[in-house]
């Protein structure tokens, strides 16, 4: 029952949180930039189309983070962060390190393997998945 109830803690935090960062991606929500200013910077960095690398991002992190909070597919979720992170290290944090401190990817790392663990524990008995899937 405890290990339920921080599982949903978890999902609902980080899911929620995937789903703004979408949201500043693909609507320029909560302070975001929408597709045209992230776009920008992401063809700054070398990802082109950015406007597309944009959308496609957002999506990810807004999919995945629907889906891990709801705990619906909740591995296809979990799978969209990690990949999301995946690219932030490569594209962005891993050449500076570890710390987060130094603008590293210490907090990628460690979302990466908050989304994993969940993928391989389930996403407890409050989730969608638990309902429709039992």
């Amino acid at each position: 029952m405890l290990i339920d109830l921080g599982l949903l803690i978890l999902r609902l935090v980080v899911g929620l949180s995937f789903m703004a960062h979408g949201a500043q991606k693909l609507f320029g929500w909560f302070g975001g930039y929408g597709p045209k200013g992230t776009g920008g910077w992401m063809e700054s960095i070398g990802m082109k189309p950015g406007v597309v690398m944009a959308v496609a991002a957002g999506l990810m992190e807004f999919v995945g983070g629907l889906l891990l909070a709801s705990g619906l597919l909740t591995i296809l979720g979990a799978a969209l962060i990690i990949l999301t992170m995946a690219g932030a290290i490569a594209k962005v944090h891993g050449k500076n390190g570890y710390w987060a401190t130094a603008n590293g990817y210490e907090l990628n790392l460690l979302i990466i393997a908050v989304a994993l663990a969940v993928a391989l524990t389930g996403a407890g008995a409050y989730s969608l998945d638990a309902l429709i899937f039992g």
